[in-house]
């Protein structure tokens, strides 16, 4: 019976660090923007790759 009361404050205590965890990243701005990260590989590079000639 004892070790039900250890659980429950340790699972209490493990919620409350996820809880501040996720507070802090949506402070920090993690979730600001979730949909450009896969359009940006669609974008179109302005400069072409610059060619190397080998100097003889």
């Amino acid at each position: 019976m004892e070790s039900t009361f250890y659980l429950i404050g340790i699972g209490f205590v493990f919620g409350l660090a996820a809880w501040l965890l996720f507070l802090w990243a949506v402070k920090s701005g993690q979730f600001d923007d979730a949909e450009a990260p896969k359009y940006r590989m669609l974008d179109d590079d302005d400069e072409p790759p610059h060619k190397t000639t080998p100097k003889s």
